[in-house]
């Protein structure tokens, strides 16, 4: 099962579609979800290959991930829909917005965290590297729960699911397909200020990818920012949501 739906809110009238970054599962969202359940309702995706997944094949390319998220997404088209995105979780949300446009299903928004636009490439290997050099990557970042990186089988257990998703996310590329920009729905990026994977101006290239408003944040702190700044950046959220639903449907 693709979907979690941690804090049900049936009533609201848009559903905020929470993907995580690489290595990730859909509990990492379980705060946000809380937070923001009287603004949305909330869903949040679980990939396959951890948790109560984990013994389902992985899929190692965003293409597949957006193919499948896309399916299981479909039953809860009935209202409008916000991408959230975390990391690889925004090149998804992004896939995602473009693959419902061209379905003719337009989003209501997209809200991309932690990440470069698609356009911006850097050349990455961390999935081609040995386990010790994936561990120190993940470490790195601050991503992980400490708990589980010390624990060394169930760290093992899991490396197999972190390097498919860094395999995906690293061999992704963005392609054009004729409509520019890409996207109609309004954008909102949130980064953190000193992450060494995006820059401010690398983050703020997401600007042209979609004809729709755009709303730029920074917070302080590296890649995963969104931890400690739990509360800013559900207020952001809330507000984007917000905002999102003022601007008229195409």
């Amino acid at each position: 099962m693709w979907v979690r739906r941690f804090h049900p809110a049936p009533e609201k009238p848009v559903r905020l579609v929470c993907l995580p970054h690489a290595g990730g599962s859909a509990s990492f969202f379980f705060p946000f979800s809380a937070a923001l359940a009287p603004h949305a309702d909330v869903l949040a995706i679980q990939y396959p290959g951890r948790q109560d997944r984990r013994g389902e094949p992985l899929l190692g390319t965003v293409q597949e991930l957006t193919d499948a998220v896309f399916e299981a997404l479909r039953p809860w088209h009935d209202r409008p829909l916000v991408f959230f995105g975390h990391s690889m979780g925004a090149v998804l949300s992004f896939e995602l917005a473009r693959r419902f446009e061209r379905e003719g299903a337009p989003v209501q928004g997209l809200i991309a965290s932690g990440r470069r636009a698609p356009t911006v490439h850097r050349e990455e290997n961390v999935h081609q590297r040995g386990d010790d050099a994936l561990i120190a990557e993940i470490r790195a970042l601050s991503g992980t729960d400490t708990g589980l990186l010390a624990d060394e089988e169930l760290l093992r257990m899991v490396l197999p699911a972190i390097r498919s998703d860094y395999k995906a996310i690293e061999t992704y590329r963005y392609r054009p397909d004729g409509t520019q920009p890409p996207l109609t729905s309004p954008v909102s990026v949130l980064t953190g200020e000193s992450d060494p994977r995006v820059s401010i101006p690398e983050a703020q290239a997401w600007q042209e990818l979609s004809s729709g408003k755009f709303t730029f944040r920074s917070f302080p702190g590296g890649h995963f920012y969104l931890t400690p700044r739990q509360a800013e950046v559900t207020r952001a959220v809330a507000e984007d949501l917000a905002a999102f639903a003022r601007v008229p449907a195409n």
